[in-house]
């Protein structure tokens, strides 16, 4: 007799506890239904009724992942325009023990991704909800003149996305040369570098320009 709806939801919630444990220790490299099977204390074939293939586990747990990192605290976003930008990357940079290991874990899911056309077509597509998130904010600092008219949203946010994940790596590699101040310091440098240069009244700097967001 199959279980009962509720009795197998909770069973499903177990289950997905057991694959983010086996994928904060591990990492997608060691993910099997194995070593979930194991973590939970129970057969593979038991585990086969929710995920009958090993794609079917990767699937489940990337969806997983990204419902994690999408319920994690976030910071608040300030005024429109780049300070929103600065802490939706900020959120992106592995500055927190959870933000590190959440970054290892998204790291280690890429060889699987790329060396599948459907996975690699979802990981494209939440890149591109990335940069759609971003590029709303990149247009209100280009509308209320904090970067140039001519600066194209679409490009900056993938620019944007490239250079924080570029420094996530960097960071996830060698953390004793990119610790928590030289991240921040660099997004700012960054974010510095997009901003429009004026001079106010007096000649000096526009507020925001040159200083950190």
């Amino acid at each position: 007799m199959p279980p009962a709806p509720g009795d197998r939801e909770a069973r499903r919630r177990d289950v997905s506890e057991a694959v983010w444990r086996v994928l904060a220790d591990k990492g997608f490299g060691e993910l099997t239904l194995r070593s979930v099977a194991t973590a939970m204390g129970v057969s593979t074939g038991m585990l086969m009724h929710y995920f009958p293939t090993k794609r079917a586990l990767i699937t489940h747990a990337l969806d997983l992942l990204e419902k994690r990192t999408a319920e994690r605290p976030r910071r608040a976003r300030p005024a429109a325009g780049l300070a929103t930008v600065r802490a939706l990357l900020l959120d992106i940079l592995p500055l927190t023990p959870g933000d590190t290991a959440r970054n290892r874990i998204w790291v280690s899911s890429w060889d699987l991704s790329l060396a599948d056309d459907g996975l690699t077509t979802e990981q494209a597509d939440r890149y591109t909800r990335l940069r759609s998130t971003i590029r709303p904010h990149l247009e209100a600092a280009r509308d209320i003149g904090e970067l140039p008219a001519a600066t194209d949203p679409e490009q900056l946010a993938a620019t944007a996305v490239a250079f924080t994940h570029g420094l996530v790596v960097q960071a996830l590699f060698d953390p004793g040369r990119f610790p928590e101040e030289v991240q921040v310091t660099m997004l700012d440098d960054f974010l510095a570098s997009t901003a429009l240069p004026r001079c106010d009244g007096g000649g000096g700097p526009a507020p925001g320009v040159g200083v950190r967001y």
